[in-house]
């Protein structure tokens, strides 16, 4: 990512990024970043997943499973720049 800790987690603290804790450390999945830099839709995505009270290590799994109703990983989904169709199934959830 080529971005200091401090920055990281300041991207982490403002939902820009999301991780989830694997054998104690915080991982980011490749696919959330895009030339290294955080993937633009995430943010509101994830915003709206932590309002249907889903925990980070949840939002990461949701983002990365295929989602029934999309046919898709919603990740895949956004990188498509199909942001209103992931929110959409979002706000359904939970």
């Amino acid at each position: 990512m080529g971005e200091t800790p401090g920055r990281v987690r300041r991207l982490l603290d403002d939902h820009h990024l999301v991780a989830m804790r694997v054998d104690g450390v915080l991982k980011i999945p490749a696919d959330f970043l895009v030339d290294g830099r955080p993937l633009a839709p995430l943010r509101g995505t994830v915003m709206v997943l932590l309002d249907r009270g889903f925990t980070n290590d949840e939002i990461v799994e949701w983002l990365m499973e295929t989602e029934e109703t999309i046919g898709k990983a919603p990740i895949a989904v956004l990188r498509a720049g199909r942001k209103s169709e992931v929110r959409r199934v979002a706000q359904s959830l939970g």
